[in-house]
């Protein structure tokens, strides 16, 4: 039952977050990341959020991210407004790349 709850959690976070990437984060790393998911516990004490960005850039996000996660953190408090704030950690979204690969293969299969 709780299921359709923890789906709305995830969404509500991961639109929130995109959001404040793009709206009040000032770091320019930040700016061609899309977010692509969120996965709330059901405690919501915790929130891992899944991003995607150019492959070049990955390290670089990376340490822009872990300066910047008290800072996203406070604005999804404040826009979240549930009774506990989730601690957040970003985790690069291996189904991007992972898509990427799968369709280098066909294109390759499909030229032979």
């Amino acid at each position: 039952m709780s299921e359709p709850n923890n789906r709305r959690s995830n969404e509500q976070v991961r639109e929130v977050v995109a959001n404040i990437l793009l709206m009040d984060v000032s770091d320019p790393r930040l700016r061609m990341v899309t977010i692509t998911g969120a996965d709330v516990s059901p405690d919501k004490r915790n929130a891992k959020i899944y991003y995607t960005a150019n492959k070049d850039h990955y390290d670089e996000i990376e340490e822009s991210f872990n300066s910047a996660k008290g800072y996203i953190r406070k604005l999804l408090g404040d826009r979240l407004q549930w009774r506990v704030v989730p601690a957040i950690n970003f985790y690069l979204d291996p189904s991007v790349d992972m898509g990427e690969t799968i369709a280098a293969a066909f294109d390759r299969e499909n030229k032979r």
